[in-house]
């Protein structure tokens, strides 16, 4: 068994926020929320990427051509 792990900040503040019952509409716009706010977040840092490295849809193409997998010995 292995043991728990701390919550996260995250995890604490939300506790803190939300200690008590809301509707399941609410629920599913707070899920809503968050997963636009998470997803924003990826799409800042993937577009930074994008920029340092000076990608380019020629780049995404070549990616898709790619072979990586191993053969099995």
């Amino acid at each position: 068994m292995s043991a728990a792990k701390p919550l996260t900040n995250l995890q604490m503040q939300l506790l803190k926020s939300f200690n008590f019952e809301i509707p399941e509409s609410q629920l599913e716009e707070l899920k809503t929320l968050l997963g636009n706010f998470f997803a924003s977040k990826a799409t800042e840092k993937m577009d930074k990427l994008w920029d340092e490295n000076q990608w380019s849809d020629e780049t995404m193409t070549e990616w898709t051509q790619e072979h990586l997998r191993i053969e099995n010995k």
